[in-house]
This record gives structure tokens, C-alpha cells and sequence, in this order.
């Protein structure tokens, strides 16, 4: 977490340090990912990009602590969700074979490949379980698991109320423990 250097790391990035804006994407890329993952699938990527290119486009416009700037940039980020499924809805796109694409990811030089590529793989089967939930299920888990935000900051982002936030993370979070309970009995004899 950036934490109680947030605000210094926040005026930079105003003030167009290049370092100071990668210092946010290191900290908040990750999650975001993560998070459109699961709500757009085999379009995080590009509406992850979107997201930043807003946030970069209005961060003087920004005002708050690193807890109100991870909740906005959730929600921005839920808006451009928005717009690219409309966007999918107007101009359906030709679907690509996800093997033949090669996932990056951003690994300081001294990780081992071998304990990456284990993270990546436990992480990859997480959010596909995750995305097998109905959407305002998959999402709210999303939000509160992945992102880290609090059930007022998902309410707002989600545009529901905090008492039906809770209620679909604790469905959500209760069906994949159930599933997670049958699959480890089906392989356990």
C-alpha cells in the first residue's frame, strides 16, 4: 500500500511525474485487473487501459485519501464495463482463442518463474469460479474481495444499498464455498 505517502505520490502524479503515476499503477493495476476480470471476462485488458487513460485525463479533478481514489477508480472503472458492453451490444466483436494469446505480466527479475506461474494459475481458477456467480454476486465479491473496499464504497459503485451489497457478497462467498466444498469431496475418495 502506498498509505501515508499517498498524498505526495498523488500531488506528483498531478504534477506529471512519470514515477509517481507508475507507483499508483503498480498499487492499484493488480486489483482493478483482477476485478474487470471478473466482471468483463476476455476484456479486462482493454477496459482496464480505458480506466487509465480516464483516470490519467481527470486526476487533477480527483480530491481525497487513497481510500476515496481506490473507490473511484472502481467506479470508473465499472463505467467503462458499462460502455464496452454497450459498445459489444451496437458492434458484436469476433471472439479470439485465449490460448493462442500470450498473458503478460509484471515480474521484478529476481521472482522465480515457477512460483509465478503456480500464483497465476491459482489466481486465473479463482476468477473464473468467481465469474461463474451471477453477475451482482460476482461483482459484489469482486469489489470486496479483490478490490478491498468496504461495503459503502461498493454500494455507491454498484449503485445499491449497503444492506443488498452485504447480502449478495454473503451468497456469493457462501456458494463458492459450497462449490469449492463438492469439488473437494468429489476428488478426496
Amino acid at each position: 500500500m502506498i498509505g501515508s505517502q499517498f498524498a505526495a505520490v498523488l500531488r506528483a502524479a498531478r504534477d506529471g511525474d512519470d514515477a509517481a503515476f507508475a507507483t499508483m499503477w503498480r498499487e492499484f493495476h493488480p486489483p482493478l485487473l483482477r476485478y474487470l476480470n471478473v466482471v468483463t471476462g476476455g476484456a479486462a485488458d482493454d477496459v482496464a487501459s480505458e480506466t487509465w487513460a480516464a483516470v490519467a485525463t481527470s486526476l487533477n479533478r480527483f480530491d481525497g485519501d487513497e481510500a476515496a481514489f481506490r473507490s473511484w477508480i472502481f467506479t470508473v472503472a465499472r463505467r467503462r464495463a458499462i460502455d464496452h458492453f454497450r459498445r459489444e451490444a451496437r458492434r458484436p466483436s469476433v471472439p479470439v482463442d485465449p490460448i493462442a494469446l500470450v498473458t503478460a505480466s509484471v515480474v521484478a527479475a529476481e521472482d522465480d518463474p515457477g512460483d509465478v506461474a503456480v500464483a497465476t494459475m491459482g489466481t486465473e481458477t479463482a476468477l473464473a469460479l468467481v465469474r461463474t456467480l451471477p453477475p451482482d454476486q460476482a461483482e459484489a465479491v469482486a469489489l470486496r474481495a479483490i478490490a478491498g473496499l468496504d461495503v459503502t464504497h461498493v454500494a455507491a459503485i454498484m449503485r445499491k444499498r449497503p444492506g443488498t451489497v452485504r447480502v449478495l457478497a454473503h451468497r456469493g462467498l457462501r456458494e463458492l464455498a459450497r462449490r469449492l466444498s463438492e469439488e473437494e469431496r468429489a476428488v478426496t475418495p
